[in-house]
């Protein structure tokens, strides 16, 4: 009985050395780009499981295996997959995203998380809405960026016309704030400064150099302003109906004059599961529908996805899953198709992008992208702008059967 006592507290160890469990420090490559950005893993063995995040939001992995050194991890609903193998403390391969990405992957490493002492210095503030003049190829003249800040720690998103950055998150040292952003996707990497005259100074990916201007003070200005996404895109003649006819997963050909549709108010949701900004607003419509269908609520998702995967749509079938995705989601063909096909749409460019279609069969409105929390007051306001229009909607026969 001795013996087994001895061996247990030298093995021991031993075996918490060999758990992978816990918060760890990682970074992606990206050419010459290092992206920083926290990972968690939790389990072990077959059942070993890991974690993105998205400021509050967490993307676990479908499935795993960590066995002799060698770690696997798979995000489906992705197309992601991590390889690599773990000594010394530290987990080192490839990360790949099939159909997205160069073959050859990201290169991945991960230590140990510790947290990072903060900053002693006079911490500048910058918490607040900003906006930075630019000329983006969708036409738009300037971007939003919002900032929350506790000292020297910084959660901050730029929100463009398709959606946001993500969650950039990190923290003040040497004169500037260092964030990035990494949840499987939408690698980057901000140095932000705070000039004397009140701007910020902005570099992207160590390339791209932004100015950005406080929101009271950019409109007083008169500096260009933001693109309202209620008003960004439109239809070529509202008094048709919009019209659109694609195969569900089974094959199945479902269009516009289907009854399931008929008399209903409809969101009509142009999207793709490589999208991130669709990975965003999936569980938001999910639990729309769930809350409204009995009323009178249909939503039809036309996915866009590459050539691989309308093959065989694994990815986009995890994608249904993950977020309990319960409307019609109907395959429209590839993304670059997705013009040519959606003829009656006006100035449409962003990823996601819904239609309201009112009971009549009519366009009444469209919203351009989808923030994700990254973008705080904002999210939470697009969120509200969807809720009230199809509240708005859905009133309608009842108002008119007065």
């Amino acid at each position: 009985m001795k013996l087994l006592t001895i061996a247990a507290i030298v093995f021991a160890p031993l075996s918490i050395a060999q758990s992978l469990a816990g918060l760890w420090d990682a970074t992606v490559k990206v050419k010459d780009l290092e992206v920083p950005f926290r990972f968690e893993i939790s389990g072990d063995g077959s059942k070993i499981s890991a974690s993105f995040f998205n400021g509050d939001a967490r993307f676990p992995s479908s499935s795993g295996s960590y066995s002799n050194g060698a770690l696997l991890l798979n995000w489906d609903y992705t197309a992601s997959k991590l390889e690599a193998t773990v000594q010394d403390g530290i987990i080192e391969g490839k990360l790949t995203r099939v159909g997205r990405d160069d073959t050859s992957g990201y290169p991945f490493q991960a230590r140990r998380f510790t947290p990072s002492p903060l900053s002693s210095d006079d911490v500048p503030s910058i918490a607040g809405l900003w906006v930075i003049p630019t000329t983006s190829p969708k036409g738009e003249s300037a971007w939003q960026f919002i900032v929350r800040q506790s000292g020297p720690e910084v959660t901050a998103a730029i929100l463009r016309i398709d959606g946001d950055t993500g969650a950039l998150q990190g923290t003040y040292k040497d004169g500037r704030f260092l964030l990035s952003h990494f949840s499987g996707a939408r690698p980057s990497v901000f140095e932000v400064k705070l000039l004397p005259d009140g701007t910020l100074d902005i570099l992207q990916n160590g390339k791209t150099k932004y100015t950005a201007t406080r929101s009271a003070e950019a409109k007083a200005k008169g500096l260009p302003e933001p693109s309202d996404p209620s008003k960004f895109t439109s239809v070529k003649d509202p008094t048709k109906p919009f019209t659109f006819e694609f195969a569900d997963l089974q094959g199945r050909s479902v269009s516009n004059n289907d009854a399931r549709f008929q008399g209903k108010v409809v969101l009509i949701n142009i999207t793709g599961s490589w999208c991130p900004n669709c990975h965003d607003e999936a569980p938001f419509l999910a639990a729309l529908y769930k809350k409204y269908r009995s009323q009178g609520l249909e939503i039809v998702a036309l996915s866009f996805e590459e050539a691989a995967q309308l093959k065989d749509p694994t990815r986009l079938r995890a994608f249904i899953g993950k977020y309990g995705i319960e409307y019609t989601v109907l395959v429209g063909g590839e993304p670059a198709e997705a013009k040519d096909k959606l003829t009656q749409a006006v100035n449409w460019s962003a990823w996601p992008t819904t239609f309201f279609v009112g009971r009549d069969g009519l366009v009444r409105g469209a919203h351009a992208g989808f923030p994700s929390s990254g973008s705080g007051e904002l999210f939470t306001k697009a969120k509200e702008d969807f809720v009230a229009e199809v509240e708005n909607l859905l009133a309608e026969n009842i108002r008119s059967s007065r």
